[in-house]
C-alpha cells in the first residue's frame, strides 16, 4: 500500500522522506517547481505530479502537508472521493470546518488522521507512562515551544507551535480544560501574534500553561508534570527525559520541600515522524481509528478556537462547553 504526499516544502519533505524509507509513496503532488524538484531529490521513485485532481484520480490514501488554510478544503475533496486522509495539524482553522471533516470521514467509513507527531514521541510515551505509574495526582503541567523563527505569514504562533502542546497536555490529563485564557503580542507583523501565553483549567482543579514565540534567543521545546509523589521534565531539544523525587510535604502543618535527584529515563530512539507515517499505514490497513483521529484534532480545535477568542479579547478567559472523551492509548 502507498499514499500520495500532498506539498513537499518546509514540512512535507519530511513526510517524503519517511514514507518514501517506509517503502510506501507512490506520488508526490506539488504544484511548485521548486517543490517538484525537492521531491525528486528526496524520493526519485515517485511519481511527480502538480495537480490536486491527479492526486485523486489515483485512488490511494493521501497525506496533506500544504498551509494550514488549505487544509479543509483539500481534505473534504479526498474524502468526499473516498479517500483516507492525514492532514497535518492543524486538522481545520475552525471548530466548524474541522466539524464536517469527522462527519465525511464517519460517513464514508473513512480513516481521517491528523498530524499531532508529539503524541508519537517515545519520550512522550514515556512520560505518559511516568504520569500513570509514579507521579500521583498530576498538579501542574507547563509546556515551551520557543524558537527564532519560522516566521509564518498565514497564521499566528499559537495555531502555528501549540497544536502540538494542546495535543500532548490533553493526553497527560485526560480530559478537556473547562476555561482557556490566552494574552500574546503581535511585533513583526500587524495582527499576527508571535508570543503567546495559553493556561487552561481543568474540572478536577489540574492547571497547565503553554508558552510558546518564533521570537526567542535560543530553541527550547519543553514538558514539565507536576505531581503530588514526583516530578517528570522532558527536554525534546536534548532528547532527554528525567524524573525527579521531589515534592512538597505538609510537617505539623507547615509545608516542607523534598529535594531527592533527579533520574534520566531512558526511551526509544525512533523518529517521531516515522512512527506517527507507521501508524497511518497501520490504520489504512486494519481500519481501527488512529491514536490522533479527527476527534482529537478536533478537541485541540476547541482549545485552540478558544484560545484565540480570548487572545482578541485581551486575555480573558472564555469557558468551554462541550463534553469529549478522550479515546485511544499512547502509541
Amino acid at each position: 500500500m502507498s499514499v500520495v504526499v500532498v506539498g513537499c516544502g518546509y514540512w512535507g519533505q519530511n513526510l517524503v522522506r519517511n514514507f518514501a524509507e517506509l517503502g510506501s509513496l507512490d506520488a508526490v503532488c506539488e504544484t511548485r517547481p521548486d517543490g517538484r524538484e525537492r521531491a525528486r531529490s528526496i524520493a526519485p521513485a515517485a511519481k511527480l505530479l502538480s495537480d490536486y485532481d491527479e492526486a485523486l484520480a489515483m485512488g490511494s490514501p493521501l497525506v496533506i502537508a500544504t498551509p494550514a488554510e488549505t487544509h479543509y478544503a483539500l481534505a473534504k475533496r479526498a474524502l468526499m472521493s473516498g479517500r483516507d486522509v492525514f492532514v497535518e495539524k492543524p486538522l481545520a482553522l475552525t471548530f466548524k470546518e474541522g466539524e464536517e471533516l469527522v462527519r465525511l470521514a464517519d460517513e464514508r467509513g473513512r480513516i481521517l488522521m491528523v498530524g499531532h507527531v508529539l503524541e508519537y514521541h517515545p519520550g512522550v510515551k514515556r512520560l505518559l507512562e511516568l504520569v500513570r505509574d509514579e507521579l500521583g495526582q498530576i498538579y501542574y503541567v507547563y509546556s515551551t515551544r520557543l524558537s527564532l523563527g519560522k516566521v509564518r505569514r498565514e497564521e499566528n504562533i499559537l495555531w502555528s507551535f501549540a497544536p502540538h502542546d494542546v495535543a500532548a497536555i490533553l493526553r497527560i490529563v485526560g480530559g478537556m480544560p473547562t476555561e482557556v485564557a490566552a494574552a500574546g503580542g503581535s511585533y513583526l507583523q500587524p495582527g499576527i501574534a508571535d508570543v503567546t501565553l495559553t493556561t487552561m483549567l481543568f474540572g478536577d482543579g489540574v492547571r497547565a500553561h503553554i508558552h510558546v514565540s518564533w521570537l526567542h534567543p535560543y530553541k527550547e521545546q519543553r514538558l514539565v508534570v507536576i505531581g503530588s509523589k514526583k516530578m517528570a521534565s522532558f527536554d525534546d531539544v536534548s532528547k532527554r527525559l528525567e524524573i525527579y523525587d521531589r515534592r512538597v510535604e505538609l510537617v505539623s502543618g507547615d509545608p516542607v520541600p523534598i529535594r531527592g535527584d533527579g533520574v534520566v529515563v531512558p526511551f526509544d530512539a525512533t523518529e517521531p515522524l516515522r512512527r506517527e507515517c507507521a501508524a497511518f499505514l497501520d490504520a489504512v490497513q486494519t481500519r481501527v481509528s488512529p491514536l490522533t483521529d479527527g476527534a482529537t484534532g478536533l478537541r485541540v480545535l476547541e482549545v485552540l478556537e478558544a484560545a484565540q477568542r480570548s487572545l482578541e479579547r485581551h486575555g480573558a478567559p472564555v469557558a468551554l462547553q462541550r463534553e469529549h472523551a478522550l479515546s485511544g492509548s499512547p502509541a
